[in-house]
């Protein structure tokens, strides 16, 4: 087990995010199938075991192979998914509130998810603040080497902002509650600026030529802090009415106003990155664990068009949620029938190739000297 474990990368925490949004997203959907509900618990039990697991495994990581996951840190290929393990306590938490009473009480949800968020913040937060940090002093990337990998540990806090709501209800009325929704609003803040500040080198990376067919998958990421960011507005308009009620108005405006164009943005985005996903299938692109990309930026999604379902009345916002969620399906069987593929074969816990990264433009020159 401890020699197994050697190569166990953050990266591996996706899988908990992208199970744990099968659940928060399927439980707000438009439609009341039957063994919905059913099905949602246990995806969260699943996201819930699968958590306690990697933690397990990566605190042997870190106690038997410090030199690795020393090396991780250094790397700037790996370095930004320790975003994800804020994201995936965060999500985990969420899924507690929402599906977790039915299983294991209320009360123990609600301190599981008091728990969860409060460890995904700090996390996140000393991920949103390192990782860029390290990223400029110790990884000396160039900007023309961005992918949507730099946006994990900056989407972390918008994690934070979106799933904090929902335990404001659990809270002493006053100021707690007050409290914890405008810490949920400054960190919705926190990270969209963030992300505004990363996006155009992301979007600038993609005009200068596909991303390696392995790393293709990851153009899905963008769609995460856009699709979170929809529902965090969405999810302070909710409780703001009995929180906030003299701005109650004002962020059920700014739930539509911000969503909508931001989720008209994100499907845009969507259509780009499902071109490169099959254009990179077609040049022989492989399983990686980047295919699990497809899960949790796509469950943002849902959620954020079943926000605007609600703010909205339009039964057209039921609609994309009901497709996307289909969307969201897909991924999460490709990418769990690829992991326990690569489990069975002994190919995922391996030491991983160089990744690769763009290389730098070549700037031509005259023969005189001067730059064409």
């Amino acid at each position: 087990m401890i020699t197994a474990v050697r190569h166990l990368g953050p990266n591996w925490y996706a899988s908990v995010m992208g199970t744990a949004v099968l659940t928060t997203a399927g439980l707000g959907l438009p439609v009341h199938l039957p063994g919905l509900r059913t099905a949602c618990a246990a995806a969260w039990a699943l996201a819930l075991a699968l958590l306690l697991l990697l933690l397990a495994a990566r605190a042997l990581h870190w106690r038997h192979h410090r030199d690795q996951a020393r090396a991780h840190l250094l790397d700037p290929a790996v370095a930004p998914f320790y975003g994800c393990l804020a994201m995936a306590l965060l999500a985990v938490g969420a899924g507690a509130v929402t599906a977790g009473p039915a299983l294991i009480g209320t009360t123990a949800a609600v301190a599981l998810d008091a728990v969860l968020f409060t460890a995904g913040t700090v996390t996140g937060l000393t991920a949103a603040v390192a990782v860029p940090y390290l990223m400029a002093v110790r990884h000396r990337v160039a900007v023309e080497q961005a992918t949507p990998v730099w946006l994990l540990p900056l989407v972390a806090p918008m994690v934070s902002a979106a799933t904090g709501p929902l335990l404001v209800p659990h809270l002493p009325p006053g100021q707690p509650r007050e409290t914890l929704l405008l810490a949920c609003v400054a960190l919705f803040g926190l990270s969209l600026l963030a992300t505004l500040l990363m996006l155009p080198l992301v979007f600038a990376r993609t005009l200068g030529g596909p991303l390696p067919v392995v790393l293709a998958p990851t153009l899905f990421l963008v769609l995460g802090p856009l699709g979170q960011s929809t529902t965090a507005v969405g999810k302070f308009a909710d409780a703001a009415p009995g929180v906030l009620p003299r701005y109650a108005s004002g962020f059920a405006v700014f739930a539509v106003l911000y969503g909508v164009p931001v989720t008209g943005f994100a499907l845009l985005w969507l259509c780009l990155a499902v071109a490169h996903v099959v254009r990179a299938r077609r040049h022989g692109m492989g399983f990686a664990m980047t295919w699990w990309a497809f899960t949790f930026p796509v469950g943002t999604c849902v959620t954020g068009a079943e926000a605007l379902a609600r703010h909205t009345g339009l039964v057209a916002f039921d609609g994309l949620a009901l497709a996307l969620y289909g969307l969201l399906l897909a991924g999460w069987l490709a990418a769990a029938a690829g992991t326990v593929r690569g489990l069975l074969r002994g190919e995922l816990l391996r030491a991983p190739r160089p990744a690769p990264v763009a290389p730098r433009p070549v700037t031509a020159r005259t023969t005189s000297g001067a730059v064409r």
